[in-house]
């Protein structure tokens, strides 16, 4: 196998060390599964191991016989990288051979390498976020109102919420929003202050320091979403507290996974429903469900429209990503390169193929991501 892309590893690297024009806050706060070394197909299944809570005995009988114990079920969550991601770029002789009278083919190359990058890197980026927003359990702030206008005191909310679901507050817990809620941060006094704000890394570097308890990061994904257009929606019997799934009746329009909705019964809490319908049925509020009894024929109402900022523990998303499977004696590439992003942690393959008088690489990867807890994740709305 000649050595296509030994002779380009400089740029490649170079390129790979370059990317994140945008901001990236999704993919470093989240698990990743990313063996450099290991190959995946598209539809492979990661599965994970789940145990429910339990019933605590208040009570025990002296015995010279041990107790059976409790039976306890184990669940089983499954992941799948279910997406592709490539970008080719073919290059004839003739090409290579113009190019050369200039800036030079490597110069050229590793721009496209370094462009490849970083847009697999900010779908990916995108993906990893709509896997949260649509795993989240409960949201707080308010639709179409960018946060931290006056206060960090949403802050304190979104820690309420992941504590009161029994999220580890252990350091690992990331707020990922977008610009908009970091510009209104950055403008804070409080922060600006090196007095109030303990350093001037703020407002000297502009870096957003820990509050809280949580890490704040910044990411270009968060944009506002199309709430569903579900109306005269009520409850079909009692929910009670800690039920996920709600039947729905009489109403008419959709409910999507990633709306926020209230019930008349619970003038409290903000749900985020992770599996809406489109029609009256069931749909399913993160993790840990309803937080007080709901009554039947209660009413549902469907939030407006708004950007998910969002708050969760690493642990709660897994982000899965391989070089694509190959056939037994690979196939008609004539050089392969992994190449991980130092920025993102993101494992790539790029692939060089030799045609008639052309040549094509391809940077790709196979991905796919999983919210594995709801109940450690919270939607900070804008």
């Amino acid at each position: 196998m000649a050595n296509v892309l030994t002779n380009l590893a400089a740029d490649i690297y170079k390129a790979a060390d370059m990317v994140g024009r945008e901001l990236v806050g999704f993919i470093p706060s989240v698990t990743i599964n990313g063996d450099a070394t290991t190959r995946a197909a598209k539809g492979d299944t990661i599965r994970s191991f789940v145990t429910r809570a339990v019933t605590v005995s208040s009570s025990f009988a002296p015995s010279m016989t041990i107790p059976e114990g409790t039976d306890q079920t184990i669940d089983t969550k499954t992941m799948t990288l279910d997406t592709y991601a490539s970008v080719q770029i073919p290059w004839t002789g003739e090409d290579m051979k113009h190019v050369n009278n200039g800036n030079g083919f490597e110069t050229i190359y590793g721009d496209q390498i370094r462009q490849a990058i970083r847009a697999i890197c900010n779908t990916v980026e995108t993906s990893v976020w709509q896997t949260a927003y649509k795993g989240a359990s409960r949201a707080i702030g308010t639709a179409g109102t960018t946060p931290f206008a006056t206060t960090h005191n949403d802050l304190a909310s979104l820690r309420k919420i992941l504590a009161d679901n029994g999220c580890p507050m252990d350091g690992q817990v990331t707020l990922a929003m977008n610009t908009a809620a970091g510009v209104n941060m950055r403008n804070l006094t409080q922060l600006q202050k090196a007095n109030e704000a303990g350093g001037t890394e703020l407002l000297r570097q502009g870096t957003l320091l820990d509050l809280q308890g949580i890490m704040v990061k910044e990411s270009a994904a968060p944009v506002a979403l199309t709430a569903g257009t579900g109306a005269s929606y009520v409850t079909s019997g009692s929910t009670a507290a800690g039920v996920t799934d709600i039947a729905l009746v009489t109403g008419t329009g959709t409910v999507l996974a990633g709306d926020v909705v209230t019930f008349a019964a619970d003038s409290t809490n903000k749900y985020v429903v992770n599996t809406g319908v489109t029609a009256p049925g069931t749909i399913s509020l993160g993790a840990p469900g309803a937080r007080v009894v709901i009554a039947t024929a209660n009413a549902l109402t469907v939030g407006s429209a708004y950007t998910p900022n969002m708050a969760f523990h690493r642990s709660a998303i897994e982000l899965g990503i391989r070089a694509p499977a190959m056939p037994n004696g690979g196939d008609a590439a004539v050089d392969l390169m992994t190449v991980q992003d130092p920025h993102s942690g993101l494992v790539f393959e790029i692939a060089a193929y030799k045609g008639y008088m052309k040549s094509m690489f391809e940077v790709r990867c196979v991905y796919g991501s999983k919210a594995w807890k709801s109940n450690h994740i919270a939607t900070l709305m804008g």
